[in-house]
């Protein structure tokens, strides 16, 4: 940490992520209960999430299109711009009738979502040519999406109940702003892009292409892919873990999402020494399964094991991300950048949304016990998969190459 602190254009980057990371949660958080106090529907309140959701999976590859075809930096800087913009017109709502601007404006924003991803991922292996402060500059980038984790419900919901949600629409144009002047200050160089060589699909289908030629990174997505597909289980099964399991009021989610938090906290300062060590794969392995034992725990009806348990969830968790983010930034051409990291976020992301899906039909008829039960051995089905593959040991991962691809 204390080497990616002393890079000027680092530190930089972080407060403009930072800024970026708690203006968002907190308005997300705000734009929920807003559609919920308006028209007091829990379905009008989902169907904002997902307004924000949808577009960074949908318009993926456009996304990764755009990104590997202009200079990163300034495209940060103008989508951020753009989104302090749109977030603004969400000061034009006043009662039910202007709902639908909230959904417009929950899809702008996911728009904006999707493309800052992307951009800052590409942006940041130009920032960062040495190996290992990359892994601890995602360890870095980790630490501070989990300390947003717990900023953000204060600043949402907290300034949402006192001033009203016109206060958090203008915290998160303010935080938009501050980055977008963060990232203006950067002195990066950045390479020319490379213009197009070929038809527009096999160009929009390069990072895809990418992805399957380079062996290690198919391998460490397909495991955090397969992983996705029960994890996402998560989302429902913790109200009926607090009422059936605990017999708690529904409130006390939140005590166990702090647990969480605290657990990322603590996985994001660790991950770029683990990553060091051992290597991007040995890293998402030891992910899964520090996450799939603290899955397995939730059965335990007590409440101290409880909170505990979701702190091994979040230790587990950064792991997985940063040592996925390291090998894609490490083994990825910076021309591809874009276009492999839109592919890995949609074949990551969609697992995890039909898992939701599917988690949210079967918590109505079975045990909570079961659910978690499936989580766990998901889990180390995806962890005894990653761990068994050669390529990954830490000195072939130390000597793979990304493989030139067009485009």
């Amino acid at each position: 940490m204390k080497g990616v602190l002393a890079s000027r254009d680092l530190r930089l980057f972080l407060g403009a992520d930072a800024l970026s990371l708690v203006g968002s949660g907190a308005l997300l958080l705000a734009l929920a209960i807003w559609a919920k106090s308006l028209t007091g529907s829990n379905a009008a309140a989902g169907m904002v999430i997902f307004a924000v959701l949808a577009p960074p999976v949908l318009l993926a590859p456009v996304a990764g299109m755009l990104v590997d075809r202009v200079r990163r930096r300034p495209l940060l800087i103008v989508v951020n711009l753009a989104a302090a913009a749109a977030v603004c017109l969400l000061l034009l709502v006043r009662d039910r009738d202007q709902l639908w601007l909230l959904y417009a404006v929950a899809g702008l924003y996911g728009v904006s979502y999707g493309l800052l991803r992307s951009a800052q991922s590409a942006l940041l292996r130009t920032l960062v040519t040495d190996d290992d402060q990359l892994a601890a500059a995602n360890g870095a980038l980790q630490t501070l999406a989990a300390l947003s984790r717990l900023l953000s419900p204060i600043a949402g919901a907290g300034l949402y109940a006192a001033v009203g949600p016109h206060s958090v629409v203008l915290l998160d144009a303010a935080t938009f702003l501050l980055a977008a002047g963060g990232l203006a200050l950067l002195r990066v160089v950045e390479p020319a892009p490379r213009p197009a060589e070929g038809a527009w699909r096999a160009e929009v289908g390069a990072g895809l292409a990418h992805l399957r030629r380079t062996v290690v990174l198919r391998q460490i997505v397909t495991a955090v892919g397969f992983a996705m597909l029960v994890i996402g289980f998560i989302e429902v099964v913790m109200f009926a873990v607090v009422d059936a399991g605990l017999g708690r009021s529904p409130a006390f989610v939140g005590v166990l999402d702090l647990g969480f938090g605290a657990g990322s906290v603590v996985g994001g300062l660790l991950v770029g020494r683990v990553l060091r060590r051992v290597g991007p794969g040995a890293a998402v392995t030891g992910g899964l399964v520090v996450s799939a034992l603290g899955l397995a725990a939730l059965v335990v009806p007590v409440v101290p094991v409880a909170i505990g348990a979701m702190v091994l969830v979040g230790i587990g968790v950064p792991p997985i991300v940063a040592g996925m983010s390291t090998t894609l930034q490490k083994l990825t051409p910076t021309h591809l950048q874009g276009r492999t990291f839109s592919a890995v976020d949609v074949l990551v992301s969609t697992p995890q949304s039909l898992s939701i899906a599917l988690g949210a039909l079967l918590a109505a008829s079975v045990d909570h016990r079961i659910l978690l039960g499936v989580m766990t051995a998901g889990m180390l089905l995806a962890a005894l998969y990653l761990g068994t593959r050669p390529e990954l040991l830490p000195e072939a991962a130390a000597v793979a190459a990304p493989v030139p691809a067009a485009g």
